[in-house]
C-alpha cells in the first residue's frame, strides 16, 4: 500500500500545484509558449466533463462523471486492498493502477469543490444549457461561497501540444488539438503501461 500511496500523492500534489497556479495567474482563454516553444503551450481552459475536454451532456451529465467516478475510486480502493491482502504486489501492476486512481481523484477535486473555493469560474446556464465562460482571473474566496456549488465546478486545463498547426486550404489543421492536465496524463500513462506489461501485470489471466 505504500508504493500506491506514494504514486498517488505525488501525482496529486503536482496536479493541484499545477491547477490552482493555472487558475490563479491565467486568463481563461490565455495561452503561452514554454520555452519559447510554440509545440509545447500552456493553454488555460476549463472542462465541465471528461478527459481531454470530451463534454457529457449538461449539468446532469456533469453530476453523473462526479458519481461515476466516485464509484470507480471507491471500486479501486477495495480491489487495491484485495490485492494487497493476497500478495499481488507487483510493481507492473500498483504503479499504472495507482496512477490511474491518482488521475480519477484530481479531477474528481476539480468537480466536487472547486466551484466553491474560487470566485469565478465557467458555470452552466440552464436557461440556455450552455456553460457560460468568465473574465479575469480567479482568485480563492471563502469555502462555499465560489463560483457554483458542491459538485458543479470545472475541471482545469492546460497543457497544450499543438505540434501541428497549419491550413490545407480554409482547414485549420491540429495536431494535438486537445487541451489536458497532468490528472488526465497520469490516467493515459497508467493505461498504456498497463497495456505494455499486460502479462508481467497480470501472469495469471486477469482478474480484478
Amino acid at each position: 500500500m505504500k508504493k500506491i500511496a506514494i504514486v498517488t500523492i505525488l501525482v496529486l500534489l503536482i496536479d493541484q500545484i499545477s491547477k490552482i497556479y493555472i487558475k490563479t495567474h491565467f486568463h481563461l482563454g490565455e495561452s503561452i509558449p514554454v520555452l519559447g516553444q510554440d509545440w509545447f503551450r500552456l493553454t488555460f481552459v476549463e472542462n465541465p466533463g471528461m478527459a481531454y475536454g470530451l463534454q457529457f451532456g449538461g449539468i446532469l451529465g456533469k453530476y453523473a462523471l462526479v458519481i461515476l467516478r466516485i464509484v470507480m475510486i471507491t471500486y479501486m480502493f477495495f480491489i487495491f486492498k484485495k490485492w494487497i491482502k493476497i500478495g499481488r504486489t507487483s510493481n507492473y501492476l500498483l504503479i499504472p493502477m495507482a496512477m490511474i486512481f491518482a488521475g480519477a481523484i484530481g479531477n474528481l477535486i476539480d468537480g466536487m469543490f472547486y466551484g466553491m473555493i474560487f470566485d469565478s469560474g465557467t458555470t452552466f446556464d440552464e436557461t440556455t444549457g450552455r456553460w457560460i465562460n468568465y473574465g479575469g482571473i480567479s482568485q480563492f474566496t471563502t469555502f462555499g461561497s465560489g463560483y457554483s456549488h458542491f459538485m458543479k465546478g470545472c475541471v482545469v486545463d492546460m497543457l497544450h501540444f499543438p505540434m501541428v498547426d497549419t491550413y490545407i486550404g480554409d482547414y485549420h489543421l491540429e495536431f494535438f488539438k486537445y487541451v489536458f492536465n497532468v490528472a488526465d496524463s497520469s490516467i493515459t500513462i497508467g493505461v498504456i503501461l498497463l497495456f505494455l506489461f499486460w502479462k508481467k501485470a497480470f501472469p495469471n489471466g486477469f482478474d480484478l
